[in-house]
């Protein structure tokens, strides 16, 4: 049975409009792949402002539920088993608190994008609920917790852009000028295990080093560093990741997706006149973070 942890301050009532932010791969390379079948990969994580934003009400019954509060961007309706519950439920039995919460989230990030939104929702829900429980898991713990929900939910409690290798888990962090990018999801969404699991996968990248990434630091050739190796395969599975990417060459920008997709990005080396995107794909101009909205919780 779980020992209660002792509250480290009263719970609060209440915390509003915390920020979840998505995430771009700037690169990401597989170099391999362990005996129990998980990919190793190098890659770099940057923060960006499209966001999802939570709110937490103190239950005192130890219930936890979750209200789906929609969204203006049009997002789909959440699951009725989610990332944050999971969280949720997770510190919560690892704290042994008897406490619990309604958690409200305004949904923005889309799915199956590769942008991370489910796991940085995970993240803030920890960290928010340590504050409105009133406890502090050691950040060893909270850690583990965090990577049991997803290979990314680490990432989103390390405060910053970073550079991450095994399969997610190992993060060094690592500074990155300020710039602006174009991101485009189109419609069709692209399922990870499907990507992971293709026969034609490259899975043996040489290893990279931050030495040689951080070497490309001229302003903007930084975000032309490598390549994501998921993207010959998931171009072949989702023909709109391609015509995206076609899109973006057709405004003389250079596309690279990220994650697993299906949204794909381009660093605007200048200001420009976002044209509108075909049908119902999702564009927004987006800027890279100094640092996560709750980086000191």
């Amino acid at each position: 049975m779980t020992q209660p942890i002792p509250p480290s301050s009263p719970p609060l009532k209440a915390i509003y409009d915390v920020a979840a932010p998505a995430k771009l791969n700037l690169f990401l390379h597989i170099t391999g792949r362990r005996a129990d079948g998980y990919h190793l990969l190098q890659s770099v994580f940057m923060l960006i402002d499209w966001c999802d934003t939570l709110h937490f009400e103190l239950r005192t019954d130890g219930q936890i539920s979750r209200s789906d509060l929609g969204s203006s961007d049009g997002a789909e309706p959440l699951p009725a088993e989610d990332l944050t519950l999971r969280a949720a439920r997770a510190l919560q039995k690892a704290c042994g608190t008897p406490l619990g919460v309604h958690i409200s989230l305004e949904k923005r990030i889309p799915a199956q994008a590769g942008m991370g939104g489910g796991s940085s929702d995970a993240a803030s829900c920890l960290l928010a609920l340590q504050r409105l429980w009133g406890i502090t898991l050691p950040r060893s713990e909270l850690l583990a917790i965090a990577l049991s929900l997803g290979a990314d939910v680490p990432f989103f409690l390390s405060g910053g852009h970073a550079w991450v290798e095994g399969v997610g888990e190992r993060m060094t962090p690592i500074d990155l000028p300020a710039a602006e990018f174009l991101v485009v999801k189109p419609a069709a969404g692209l399922s990870t295990q499907s990507i992971f699991s293709a026969p034609s996968l490259k899975r043996d990248s040489e290893t990279a080093t931050i030495e040689g990434f951080t070497a490309n630091s001229n302003y903007g050739s930084i975000f032309g560093f490598g390549r994501n190796d998921l993207q010959p395969v998931a171009r072949d599975l989702c023909p709109q990741l391609g015509q995206s990417l076609d899109w973006l060459a057709a405004q003389k920008l250079e596309g690279r997706m990220t994650g697993s997709g299906s949204a794909v990005f381009a660093y605007l080396p200048h200001r420009m006149e976002i044209p509108n995107a075909p049908g119902d794909w999702k564009i927004r101009k987006c800027s890279n973070l100094e640092a996560h909205p709750l980086a000191g919780w």
